[in-house]
């Protein structure tokens, strides 16, 4: 039998302590992984004499990687809650499933994602915003990156399975491994080797690879409760339909932001590759408020998948509480300091006056309407950890394909480039608004539904 004393404190702890023992970690993880992206556009926006293009790319080349690991997010906040709920509700074999039904499909999506995308990277890159003195070092990185796809779909696909069997620390040791890693060797290759984004971006395959060998090495042994079985790796139509119900909506989370590269930066090429590296810089920072938020939401959404699995009506309803007030001041505090000190923001990323001037003028612009964004990620995150598959997808599409792309190209005819980048504040806010208030609809009446023990 396995040990299952981890995962059973979930619906026995006390609340607030239990949370924050499951988020931290993987808050701290996210964090560690954010330098994965920092120290890439920080070395490489330092780059001499070619800084400024080369973080360009580097930015263009954003929007082909995140799509490509958006694939991942079907398994990880797809599966992992729906084995959570599994494992609340006593149904070991079928978490199992789950788990190695998602392992076959991360693999099918790194087969499928590389392939395509280099056999159309060029036409892709300049689709996007490649231009002639930014494409040869968006090819550069792009290229190597992509031999290390199948690493990074699975250890960001998997890395979720051993939170929801209550192990934050495990999960957190396996991101911190590869961003160390990375730290280290970033420079190395950049400067040392003088392979400029070619070794930018190997650091980083070679990272994930042994985050990838951490997350496959626990789940295979005996610690996890939960563990990758051969006999679970044939795939279920059943299982594949739901972990793909699920998965769609942090898919849609995460691979719009793909989407809004896509438009974001082919309407600010015309303006200028300036727009472009600033667009890249203030991406960055937006990561600096997500990327913690994503690590608290990996924290909180196995707590609530298995007690609300076991029927415990209470305990769901005190981690929501938690959960919206932490996420909330949070994000409005972060993204308040940003509004207000852009330039020392912008000068982490670059010593390059006219970038740093067009990053001053434009994130206050950019980042208005996310103050509030907190309240969306909690009640976002709160409809995927109860299994509320349709609920999250419209929410999903509503901020980003609904709201920001008609908006990125509707308003710069009358306000110019600024246009471009009130869309992203105009489109945060409203969606904001909205999920908040479907939220509140829709919660109490998923509470009565629920079994309760």
């Amino acid at each position: 039998m396995p040990n299952t004393q981890y995962e059973e404190r979930l619906g026995t702890d006390r609340m607030l302590p239990l949370v924050f023992r499951m988020a931290l970690p993987a808050v701290a993880a996210q964090l560690v992984n954010l330098l994965y992206t920092l120290v890439d556009r920080v070395y490489i926006g330092h780059i001499p004499g070619i800084g400024t293009d080369a973080l360009a790319g580097v930015g263009v080349t954003s929007s082909v990687i995140i799509l490509i690991s958006a694939f991942s997010a079907i398994v990880a906040g797809g599966g992992a809650p729906l084995a959570a709920i599994a494992l609340g509700q006593g149904h070991r074999e079928r978490a199992g499933k789950i788990l190695g039904n998602g392992f076959v499909l991360l693999v099918l999506f790194a087969v499928v994602t590389s392939t395509v995308s280099y056999l159309f990277m060029k036409p892709i890159l300049t689709s996007i915003g490649a231009s002639t003195h930014t494409l040869s070092y968006a090819v550069d990185y792009l290229s190597v990156y992509l031999l290390g796809t199948l690493f990074v779909e699975v250890a960001v696909g998997l890395n979720t399975f051993i939170n929801c069997q209550g192990r934050p620390g495990v999960a957190m040791c396996s991101v911190i491994i590869g961003a160390v890693l990375n730290i280290v060797l970033d420079p190395l290759f950049i400067f040392t080797f003088d392979m400029g984004v070619k070794g930018a971006a190997l650091a980083t395959i070679l990272s994930q690879a042994c985050s990838a060998v951490w997350v496959l090495a626990f789940l295979t042994s005996k610690r996890a409760s939960l563990q990758l079985e051969r006999r679970y790796l044939q795939l279920d139509r059943r299982i594949v339909g739901a972990t793909l119900a699920l998965g769609l909506s942090p898919f849609i989370m995460a691979s719009t932001e793909s989407l809004v590269g896509f438009v974001l930066n082919g309407s600010l090429e015309r303006y200028g590759d300036i727009y472009v590296s600033a667009l890249a810089v203030m991406q960055a920072a937006m990561l600096c408020v997500s990327v913690p938020l994503t690590g608290f939401a990996q924290g909180f959404v196995p707590v609530v998948s298995y007690n609300f699995g076991h029927g415990n009506r209470e305990r769901v309803k005190e981690c929501f509480k938690i959960v919206v007030t932490v996420m909330f001041l949070f994000n409005f505090l972060l993204v308040l300091l940003m509004i207000l000190f852009p330039s020392l923001v912008s000068a982490i990323f670059t010593s390059d006056a006219h970038l740093t001037e067009t990053v001053t003028r434009a994130m206050p612009v950019f980042l208005a309407g996310m103050t509030i964004f907190g309240l969306q990620r909690a009640c976002q995150n709160m409809f995927v950890a109860l299994g509320q598959a349709k609920v999250s997808i419209f929410i999903a599409l509503l901020r980003k394909v609904i709201l920001l792309v008609p908006l990125a190209l509707l308003l710069p005819r009358w306000m110019g480039v600024m246009g471009i980048f009130a869309a992203e504040g105009i489109s945060d806010a409203v969606a904001a608004i909205c999920c908040t208030t479907i939220f509140a609809f829709f919660f109490p009446r998923i509470l009565a539904r629920m079994k309760v023990a």
